[in-house]
């Protein structure tokens, strides 16, 4: 009989995000899923993600009051990667959603695609009459160095007219606010940014992913024994803002590269994961220190220049063991190879 330590139960979510796909319009140095355009143009089919949409809407159906406004945290979102690079495939899935019943749908949008005004309200009215609560609009310095502004700013103008406030988040909308006042046009770089504007102080950036690889150097480092005796437990199992990528695999919040199964059998996944066959996921729900002793048996070395989080410490380790072993918790693999695009 397995015993708790062999065997770990997921929760079932109450919010959800979909990926289209990987493939993006551009490669953000903080982005945690390692998109860009480098990535073949892989898409989930309406087959796989309707399965999954029923999947998750078991689980999510009843857990919001009626016309609750769209919330980051709540709901379903259907991002990438980014989703209007496939606007037909995204109208679909919307109208499938909707038919479920799946409370807070809204989609997540870099805006790099509102090139006319004609364009970004038909795509947003179509969306909103398929079954789309609302619209997150992505606005942050390290979008600003491949969208031009005035594309973002036609987003948040048109998706204020069509969804209306309460269902329209800016996200960050500090940063929305900073870009207007400076009267910024076009595109900007990061480092030509950071001497205008008020810095990376109010962005909400986690590092991990791309991030650790392109922005370390704006962060002190540390030795990978500062974050043993620490677990990744509660990232790995929550029940909120999980996500499921194109290839069906089941990403516990936002530590990507990493699946718990595969969630169009999402109840199978719920019942237990039995840690016998994940011994990446078995180390992290325990200590860092344990994935450490793990990569160091691949060949792994500590980097001499250190980590600027537990994240990044794991995400290097994962990084190596993905290229020298094969564990099926490392999915999907082209994850690792795209993460100093």
């Amino acid at each position: 009989m397995e015993t708790e330590m062999q065997k770990t139960v997921v929760p079932k979510p109450f919010s959800a995000g979909l990926f289209l796909t990987y493939r993006c319009s551009g490669a953000c140095r903080h982005c945690l899923y390692a998109c860009s355009p480098r990535w073949p143009a892989d898409w989930i089919s309406r087959e796989d993600a309707e399965r999954v949409l029923q999947s998750l809407a078991s689980s999510m159906r009843g857990r919001y009051p009626p016309n609750a406004p769209v919330g980051v945290n709540s709901g379903l979102h259907f991002t990438g990667g980014e989703p209007f690079l496939n606007f037909e495939l995204l109208l679909g899935l919307v109208g499938i959603a909707a038919e479920l019943r799946i409370p807070g749908i809204f989609v997540e949008t870099n805006a790099s695609w509102c090139v006319n005004d004609r364009l970004t309200r038909d795509r947003l009215r179509a969306l909103k009459s398929a079954g789309l609560r609302g619209v997150l609009i992505s606005v942050n310095p390290f979008l600003l160095e491949h969208v031009p502004f005035e594309r973002t700013r036609r987003a948040v103008r048109i998706a204020l007219d069509v969804f209306g406030s309460r269902n329209v988040i800016v996200y960050q909308g500090i940063f929305y606010e900073e870009f207007v006042r400076l009267g910024i046009k076009g595109t900007l770089p990061l480092e030509e940014y950071l001497k205008r504007g008020v810095g990376l102080a109010y962005a909400e950036l986690l590092l991990s992913g791309r991030a650790v690889y392109k922005l370390a150097y704006l962060f002190p480092r540390y030795p990978a024994r500062r974050f043993f005796g620490l677990s990744c437990r509660q990232e790995l199992i929550r029940d909120w803002h999980v996500h499921v990528d194109n290839y069906c695999n089941f990403i516990p919040g936002f530590c990507a590269g990493l699946s718990l199964g595969d969630a169009r059998h999402l109840d199978e996944v719920c019942k237990g994961i039995s840690l016998d066959g994940y011994p990446i996921l078995k180390a992290l729900l325990l200590d860092l220190e344990e994935l450490y002793q793990l990569g160091v048996e691949y060949g792994y070395r500590e980097r001499a220049d250190g980590y600027v989080s537990k994240c990044h410490l794991c995400i290097d380790i994962r990084r190596h063991l993905a290229r020298h072993g094969e564990f099926r918790e490392l999915a999907p693999p082209s994850f690792y190879e795209h993460l100093e695009d």
